[in-house]
């Protein structure tokens, strides 16, 4: 029997046999390109500076509306950007958009959309605009950010060190939380009372790295301080943990203990039947420090409101990841799929809201 394409980002297997090997023309000016677990290409102009470049789908998810979905679209391609260490500064946007979608609903959502990019400092430079059959809610375009910046102060999740220390913001399956929380509100209330309800409502405004990145990069980058980040998608925490590592070529231990799930999430994550730490985390920053930065850089994350946790350290004694554990220590393997996904799709069937 065929195996099913999986939904969602397309596997390392499917990248690596597939995509890595087919780039286009080749350039010596590309400094970084395509890689497993990094966010960010890089691209040389002159006179030490850099192009740094993102890209990611936009989307328009109708029980969320309109401004919502534009202030997430933007902020996932904004997050993407900034675990470089630069703002972002230049996009371009192409929206291809069901039929059913009308002038008005797509003039709040592009309102929406420029005043956030507006807020960040993003200029929108160009992209396309139009509506096609077959086109179907959520995803409804894509887009890309870009950013100028000196050479030597730009990051990618594979410039992490041996004996780093990992630091997380925030905690585990935030983007699971906020959006799931949104969509079925009725549902989630009932299971998580009224007081776990309202906490978990308010993650949406938690589903973005941009002012996690920019603070803990403005301590110092590389030697000075941060050396790498990586923010968690799909696959959650424990994927990002072992894009970045990968992408690092080291190996990671990490405390699983260490990774904070709130009681709303934990109990949100129950309804649904999500592990949190393998499920949507937009929001979750990943940040690899020198060990005498941390705690400089954790303090600075505290002033912007930020909480974070050390989670595990880099070692050059072996690759992959291995957790500790109240029973011992075991490898950490790659989720083979985000479970948000399956739990989202069979919410709806069931008729929650």
């Amino acid at each position: 029997m065929r195996e099913a394409p999986r939904v969602g980002k397309a596997g390392q297997r499917v990248l690596e046999s597939v995509i890595y090997k087919s780039l286009g023309a080749s350039s010596s000016r590309l400094v970084v390109g395509p890689a497993f677990g990094l966010d960010n290409s890089i691209v040389r102009l002159s006179r030490g500076r850099v192009l740094v470049a993102t890209s990611d789908p936009l989307s328009y998810i109708p029980s969320l509306g309109p401004k919502v979905s534009a202030w997430l679209s933007v902020h996932l391609l904004a997050s993407d950007l900034a675990t470089s260490g630069f703002s972002p500064q230049f996009g371009l946007f192409d929206f291809n958009l069901p039929p059913t979608l009308s002038d008005a609903s797509f003039a709040k959502y592009w309102r929406s959309f420029h005043q956030e990019c507006k807020r960040l400092g993003l200029s929108i430079i160009g992209g396309h605009t139009g509506r096609y059959p077959g086109i179907d809610y959520t995803i409804v375009g894509g887009g890309v950010v870009m950013a100028i910046g000196r050479e030597d102060h730009y990051l990618t999740s594979s410039m992490a060190r041996n004996g780093d220390d990992v630091v997380l913001t925030k905690g585990a399956a935030i983007e699971t939380t906020a959006v799931l929380t949104r969509v079925f509100p009725g549902k989630v209330r009932k299971a998580l009372g009224s007081t776990l309800f309202d906490k978990a409502w308010n993650y949406l405004h938690k589903v973005s790295t941009v002012a996690d990145a920019l603070a803990a990069s403005s301590i110092g980058v590389r030697h000075r301080g941060v050396t790498a980040m990586h923010d968690a998608t799909e696959g959650g925490v424990i994927a990002g943990l072992i894009e970045l590592t990968s992408a690092s070529r080291l190996g990671l231990m990490v405390d699983l203990g260490q990774i904070h799930v709130s009681e709303e999430t934990e109990r949100l994550c129950e309804l649904f039947r999500i592990d949190p730490l393998v499920s949507l985390s937009e929001g979750s920053l990943i940040i690899a420090s020198r060990p005498t930065k941390t705690n400089e850089i954790r303090a600075k994350l505290s002033s912007h409101g930020i909480p974070s946790s050390i989670v595990g350290s880099l070692t050059s004694k072996f690759r992959g990841c291995k957790a500790i554990t109240s029973n011992g220590t075991r490898s950490l393997g790659y989720p083979d799929v985000d479970p948000y996904w399956k739990a989202y799709s069979k919410a709806i069937k069931r008729g929650w809201s």
